[in-house]
């Protein structure tokens, strides 16, 4: 048989008790495939981008809320776009400067506004409301920080209706096609000198290409109007979003960044020509392929004549997958109690996770080699989203996270999340203030 790197870092994690009866489930980062997405993202629009143009990939926090990960992809080469107070201050205990962060968000507060202004971080301004709040700011916070507008294009959604943000009733945005609401933008934009950019998120998870290079075509028209309107290029950037979808189905990566790339260049020939710099906010697609939650399987059962094998991965660390299975489908791989590659005819089991309800499945009547206590199951895919973002169902506490190099000769792992002690999550359950009540 031969071995994967993936493979190789299960066997070392079981091996080294990383994952173990006292830990049974943990989540596993290749950091090699990681470089190596971040090196296929710089390549793709450097292809097509005149020289000298600004390009700024900003990854999407949301997608990996882990300091040492947002400080790994600063090394290569990534800033990071923010949507709360919680992932800016992430990204600066990672050390990524003011000026590669991008604030995105719908609710931003004053506080948040006027600590980016201060800061100097780009800021893109969700809403009207927004938009006069930062004229109200800028009055008292001296500022050099870029100010953009996001606007939604409305040119619909994915298959996944949730996920979709430029529908005609998305939250998000300047609702573009609204009867008014172009000639507004035009409008604020000429009104407001410093207001030099516009930005607009279309792709999301189930999005197709075609309508993610129409969202950005329309982001570009817009630019091209103001800039008419005001007879000097004013808006200078254009924040594309990110949003590239993944295949959740096999271990290529597709599309690829370069694909995309290439489907910009033909829906919108100007966008790369120099004339207006770029920024991107990619996360789920940078991640996802390179991480495995590894989880032991703790009982083997069967109900109704069908096999259960009872694993500590379910809802806490794949709560897409789990409550809207036909939207988040997830591999899972099957491997024996030292970590090995399972063999074995297929049988049709369940995959159940250790919540306390009957529906923490990631994976129902799926065929794998029969699972038994001791074992272990991987979820594959998992390296966006799943283990950086714990649900606290049960107050099943966070796994630890790991990162790893593997090569023929071993695997090495750095810690990236220690696991979550007993300790420390009754302290955030509010067990020093455990008689605050008797007092009312």
């Amino acid at each position: 048989m031969t071995y994967t790197d993936r493979d190789r870092a299960v066997q070392a994690a079981v091996a080294q008790g990383l994952v173990g009866p006292e830990e049974p489930v943990a989540g596993l980062l290749d950091i090699t495939g990681v470089r190596r997405s971040a090196a296929e993202l710089h390549a793709a629009f450097a292809e097509f981008t005149a020289p000298g143009a600004p390009v700024l990939h900003a990854f999407a926090v949301k997608a990996a809320s882990l300091v040492p990960v947002l400080r790994l992809l600063a090394q290569e080469g990534l800033g990071c776009e923010v949507a709360s107070p919680g992932e800016l201050a992430l990204a600066r205990a990672a050390g990524v400067p003011a000026d590669r962060t991008v604030l995105d968000s719908p609710a931003k507060t004053p506080a948040e506004l006027r600590e980016a202004l201060a800061l100097g971080i780009a800021v893109n301004a969700d809403n009207r409301e927004e938009l006069a709040r930062i004229d109200h700011l800028r009055t008292s916070v001296p500022s050099t920080a870029p100010i953009g507008l996001r606007v939604n294009p409305q040119i619909g959604g994915g298959r996944i209706g949730a996920m979709s943000t430029a529908t005609d009733t998305s939250k998000f945005g300047i609702a573009l096609r609204d009867e008014g609401a172009r000639d507004w933008v035009v409008r604020a934009c000429l009104d407001r000198p410093w207001l030099t950019r516009l930005h607009a998120h279309v792709g999301s998870q189930g999005m197709p290409l075609e309508l993610m290079g129409a969202g950005v075509r329309a982001l570009f028209d817009l630019a091209e109007e103001i800039n008419e309107r005001a007879g000097r290029q004013q808006i200078d950037t254009l924040d594309i979003g990110g949003g590239l979808p993944v295949n959740f189905s096999s271990d290529v990566t597709t599309p690829t960044y370069r694909e995309y790339a290439a489907l910009l260049r033909s829906a919108v020939p100007g966008l790369f020509a120099g004339r207006y710099g770029l920024i991107t906010e990619f996360g789920r697609s940078l991640l996802a392929k390179h991480g495995t939650v590894l989880a032991r399987v703790e009982y083997a059962k069967s109900a109704g004549g069908r096999p259960i094998a009872v694993t500590h991965a379910g809802a806490q660390v794949a709560t897409r997958t789990v409550f809207v299975p036909e939207a988040w489908p997830l591999r899972v791989a099957a491997y024996d109690a030292e970590g090995r590659p399972k063999t074995g005819a297929p049988v049709a089991q369940d995959i159940a996770g250790p919540c306390c309800f009957a529906g923490d499945l990631v994976a129902e009547n799926r065929p794998l080699p029969l699972l038994q206590s001791g074992d272990h199951t991987a979820l594959l895919d998992t390296g966006a989203y799943y283990f950086s973002t714990h649900f606290a169902y049960n107050s099943l506490p966070r796994p630890g996270v790991y990162g790893y190099a593997a090569s023929p000769d071993g695997v090495r792992f750095a810690v990236i999340r220690t696991p979550q002690s007993l300790s420390d999550l009754t302290a955030e359950s509010g067990a020093a203030y455990a008689e605050s009540l008797r007092e009312l």
